[in-house]
């Protein structure tokens, strides 16, 4: 089995603008993708009024709340939320390294997926870069168990997601999706897949300061009833699950770089993805850094990538 991954970093050509609200805030929100150099990674920048800012390196150990979303930092008044759609579009499409530079809070919810960051960076456009691109190859099985759910990483030759979800709701039920991630399938399959929640919890999320800005244009709503509210229905006859992926793809990417392997889970979300992630990254026997050779740049075998000792690639990944 092959992987469609090439060995140079990259970046977008140009800058590109989106504006919405935050799902939680309701607040109105901009964010500006920016090119930035090799080696800069994912970085996340909240403006405030003043010409200060806060920036956040996206990975794990930047993390801080994962109740509902994925954020980064500690400080609410400083924080920067809700940031897996970002990420599962960046990650899927390649994109090694960008400045997300954001006037609020939490990242704009779109219509609930992850189609608008795709066609936005589509429309600035990727770049390779000099630099080597670096992977995070899973080299022994990883698992964490909460309850009945529980999520795990194995070796695997590409990168693969097998995500299960299990439901009392009769709608959704038992689901799964299970593949082996690529761009165009990101973009097809998993990307118009929308965040979803039940009529019965809209008021005590309300009453917690969440969901504020949620809507019919960027949620799939269930009603009392066990029944999709939104007129138009669903996208995918298992969106749910699908949109689970997403998260998944999107929390992942917090490993500050593309990864060899194969991601499953049960029941999972984002607090599990968080400390399943941060359970491989802890353990230095469950993974190695490689890099992909330069001579071949189409597609490449795992075993065609070439290890980085660790004290040298450290401090891409801190």
């Amino acid at each position: 089995m092959t992987i469609g991954l090439l060995g140079f970093q990259t970046t977008i050509a140009a800058p590109v603008t989106l504006a919405g609200i935050g799902v939680h805030s309701g607040a109105p929100v901009s964010i500006t993708f920016q090119p930035v150099e090799a080696g800069t990674g994912i970085v996340f920048s909240r403006q405030f009024a003043d010409g200060t800012s806060a920036e956040y390196r996206a990975v794990s150990s930047q993390v801080g709340a994962t109740d509902l979303c994925t954020v980064l930092g500690t400080s609410p008044s400083r924080w920067v939320a809700t940031i897996e759609h970002v990420m599962a579009a960046l990650y899927a499409l390649g994109v090694d390294n960008v400045m997300v530079e954001v006037d609020g809070g939490e990242m704009p919810i779109m219509d609930g997926s992850s189609f608008a960051f795709i066609e936005a960076i589509e429309q600035a456009g990727i770049v390779n870069l000099s630099a080597k691109r670096r992977y995070i190859r899973v080299v022994k099985p990883v698992r964490i168990d909460s309850g009945a759910s529980w999520s795990e990483f194995r070796p695997h030759d590409g990168t693969r997601f097998e995500v299960e979800i299990d439901f009392a709701s009769p709608l959704i039920g038992r689901q799964s999706w299970k593949g082996e991630l690529t761009a165009p399938r990101f973009k097809q399959e998993l990307s118009r897949a929308r965040t979803f929640g039940f009529m019965r919890d809209v008021e005590r999320l309300w009453a917690a300061g969440y969901a504020l800005g949620s809507s019919l244009e960027n949620s799939v709503v269930i009603s009392d009833d066990d029944s999709v509210v939104n007129v138009e229905g669903l996208r995918y006859t298992d969106e749910f699950v699908r949109h689970k992926t997403l998260d998944a793809v999107g929390d992942l990417a917090l490993a500050g770089a593309q990864f060899i392997g194969c991601y499953r889970s049960y029941r999972g979300g984002h607090k599990m993805n968080a400390n399943a992630l941060k359970a491989l990254l802890s353990d230095p026997t469950a993974y190695e850094i490689v890099e992909a050779p330069t001579s071949r740049v189409a597609r490449l075998r795992a075993g065609d990538f070439v290890p980085v000792s660790v004290s040298e690639a450290a401090p891409s990944f801190a």
